[in-house]
């Protein structure tokens, strides 16, 4: 098998062309039109859905980028210099930084070990312990959907609730996972969605904000555009932002609608697939919905090796410094200055990594929570070990519509074969 199999990629429909085409005809090549209100209609139609209850009434808008939803999620509640933020630790740094951003501290909590998402007891530890330090509430609390899976909302929203604090749901993951029915994002005040090139789908970078009302999609939409008065020129009485969605982009998210329960259903039957083939593998434990209320989008396919497997290779692990991006890792990268830092993956982690890579097989470790991140080294947090120990043995493995039933079982016996 030469091709490359990559970790997720989502993939077009053919109605995308139609709806980005008809863009270029009607001349709407700029952050408005038909397709962002068209695309921002078919989210809301996707997000108002509930199983046992009565639909909701959420407003949807659309975004250049997941992170650009988080920070004006944050600006809707208030956040500013000074203020602190409840954030999850096991996550992506776009859940925290644009806190930063603002001149606020993200505050992080560690996970529970069900689905390794914020860890509610802790949260409650958090809230008071900064309330007795600061003498002042966090501002906002952000629990994430790690690789598309839920957290213990219910939980989450009593605490949060009890002690009025807004939740602002990271849904990036997440899009079309469920808890108890109702779609992640429309628990808490504001929900965050990323439609990045390897997410669930994708406008080829963008994301949206799910908000309360009309009236809070307004505000969200004002800040988004500049923050512009309504004079014959232009006039600001507040710094806003050039966050909106192109319509190009949102043509590409309207294609890509008609196919996301398409989408869902594979990456769950992938997921399935590897649970079968990996059952009986001493050592290797797929991370699975820790219940019936858990309905997770597998985004990613993760699993956790057992410290004492061995892989073939393992005593080479971490001895060559890696000088670029790793696997299809976006971006540009500084050459690390080092093989090794005080917190990463066990050898027998890395070494499979490269085993699967020989082998034209993506695949990469789990997020470094962000308490173990240099740059947030001063930060507050509430840690109980859990997202580093699942940082130290897990591992992310190809998923997504591209993967087929064939290329899974070559990615299983290529574990298989690696292994001592």
């Amino acid at each position: 098998m030469s091709e490359r199999i990559l970790l997720c990629l989502a993939h077009m429909s053919g109605k995308e062309l139609d709806f980005i085409k008809e863009a270029f005809d009607q001349n709407w090549v700029v952050p408005l039109g038909p397709n962002v209100n068209g695309f921002e209609a078919d989210l809301e139609a996707f997000v108002n859905e509930r199983v046992v209850c009565e639909p909701l009434q959420k407003k949807v808008v659309a975004l250049s980028a997941g992170t650009a939803a988080v920070h004006l999620a944050l600006i809707a509640c208030g956040v500013g210099s000074g203020d602190e933020v409840l954030v999850q630790s096991f996550t992506f740094c776009a859940s925290s930084h644009p806190v930063t951003y603002l001149g606020a501290t993200p505050v992080f909590v560690d996970s529970e070990p069900e689905s390794w998402n914020m860890d509610p007891d802790l949260l409650e530890e958090a809230i008071k312990d900064r309330i007795a330090k600061t003498g002042k509430k966090p501002k906002a609390i952000i629990p994430v959907a790690l690789y598309g899976m839920p957290y213990k909302i219910d939980r989450i929203m009593e605490i949060a609730d009890r002690y009025e604090i807004p939740v602002i749901e990271d849904a990036a993951e997440g899009f079309g996972s469920r808890y108890k029915g109702q779609v992640l994002g429309t628990f808490g005040r504001y929900g965050v969605l990323s439609f990045n090139g390897n997410k669930m789908i994708t406008t080829s970078g963008g994301g949206a904000l799910i908000c309360p009302d009309a009236e809070a999609a307004r505000e969200v939409l004002w800040y988004a555009t500049q923050a512009r008065e309504s004079y014959p020129y232009y006039q600001h009485e507040a710094i806003g932002y050039n966050y909106r969605m192109s319509n190009i982009c949102a043509g590409i998210g309207r294609g890509q609608m008609t196919i996301l329960d398409e989408h869902i259903a594979h990456h769950k039957h992938v997921q399935a697939l590897y649970e079968e083939l990996l059952r009986d593998v001493e050592g290797i434990t797929m991370h699975t919905n820790p219940g019936p209320d858990y309905d997770s989008n597998f985004w990613l396919c993760t699993a956790t090796l057992a410290p004492e497997l061995r892989v073939k290779g393992q005593e080479n692990a971490y001895k060559k410094v890696i000088t670029g991006a790793v696997g299809g890792a976006a971006g540009v990268t500084h050459a690390a200055g080092s093989a090794v830092t005080d917190c990463q993956p066990n050898d027998n982690v890395e070494a499979l990594r490269v085993a699967l890579d020989a082998a034209n097989i993506e695949s990469r470790p789990l997020w470094k929570p962000m308490h173990k991140q240099p740059v947030y080294r001063h930060n507050p947090a509430y840690v109980n070990g859990v997202s580093e120990a699942l940082f130290a043995t897990g591992i992310c493995l190809p998923a997504g519509p591209y993967v087929t039933d064939e290329q899974v079982r070559y990615i299983v016996d290529t574990i298989k074969s690696s292994l001592l």
